[in-house]
């Protein structure tokens, strides 16, 4: 697995406002809306996301610096611990270390750490505690948290784990996968696996509370004669009506077309934008020259007022 420094391109004594650009000009040239059915290119956006998430959070990196986590944010296994019983001569069950008198001492420091608890109470008998929780951190696109999805993480193991992603998950939301963290000690269940959310931006979606928000551009006659128009929501294209006269910054409302979650819908918000033609049109400039001579407005004339007083 490929050093989160190294996937953004920065050295380790990076600071956060070095980290902050490279994954800005990564992620303008990956990001999946500027490379519909680039598979390569989807995949590679998530790697800088997840290198982002944990280098700009600097608690998890001084971790990932320690050795403490590894590039995905799991827990990495105490090693000198485990080593210390592996390297113990043949037909020894545990090793006596520096630091721990003998067998009772070192029963004492597990159960003090662990919580462990003995099978047996004699000596060369084993313990049984509950194994280590993980962490993860999973990026997800914004309509899969948006309408729910089924996704994978990849265990220390190696096993592939796929998750449930509740439609309405939020951005840093924890979902506790019971059982799926570090093996228990001497029998002990399982710790558990708690994966971190990072929702990904959407291009044209937004999202408060419960609502959708879009910013949707019309032609000029569509604002001034009034449309039927195709409008992208979460769960596919649907048609709206444009009222005649409509502005930049008219707001319409297309009710429960926002997130199912938590018993409620939300609605999609659409704020229009009136958009000219890319290219001048003579006939249109002439048919303004003229229709203003008669029809002149000032579209400023409050806002001046109001700099005035």
């Amino acid at each position: 697995m490929q050093s989160p420094y190294k996937i953004l391109g920065v050295a380790e004594s990076a600071t956060q406002d070095d980290i902050r650009k490279a994954y800005r000009e990564l992620a303008k040239k990956l990001h999946p809306d500027l490379n519909p059915n680039d598979p390569a290119a989807e995949a590679q956006f998530k790697e800088i996301t997840a290198a982002n998430d944990l280098l700009s959070d600097p608690e998890k990196r001084a971790r990932f610096d320690r050795g403490e986590i590894d590039a995905t944010g799991a827990e990495r296994p105490p090693r000198d611990f485990y080593r210390s019983y592996a390297e113990s001569g043949p037909g020894a069950k545990y090793h006596t270390q520096e630091g721990f008198a003998d067998i009772d001492d070192l029963q004492a420091f597990m159960s003090g750490m662990f919580g462990a608890k003995s099978q047996a109470g004699t000596h060369g008998e084993t313990f049984r505690a509950k194994g280590a929780d993980v962490n993860y951190t999973l990026p997800i696109s914004f309509l899969d948290a948006a309408k729910g999805a089924k996704n994978a993480v990849t265990l220390p193991d190696g096993r592939s784990l796929k998750i449930n992603i509740p439609a309405g998950v939020r951005d840093g939301q924890m979902l506790r996968l019971k059982g799926q963290g570090m093996p228990g000690y001497g029998g002990g269940e399982a710790g558990d696996a708690f994966v971190e959310i990072h929702v990904q931006p959407h291009g044209l979606f937004s999202r408060k509370d419960n609502n959708i928000h879009i910013e949707l551009p019309i032609s000029l006659n569509e604002a001034i004669l009034g449309a039927q128009i195709s409008v992208p929501t979460i769960s596919g294209p649907v048609t709206m009506t444009i009222p005649k006269g409509a502005n930049t910054g008219t707001t319409l409302r297309l009710k429960e077309k926002g997130i199912k979650a938590g018993g409620t819908t939300g609605h999609q918000y659409v704020a229009l934008k009136v958009v000219l033609p890319k290219e001048p049109d003579q006939a249109l400039s002439d048919f303004i020259a003229g229709w203003a001579v008669d029809h002149g407005y000032d579209p400023r004339g409050d806002s001046a007022k109001e700099s005035r007083s």
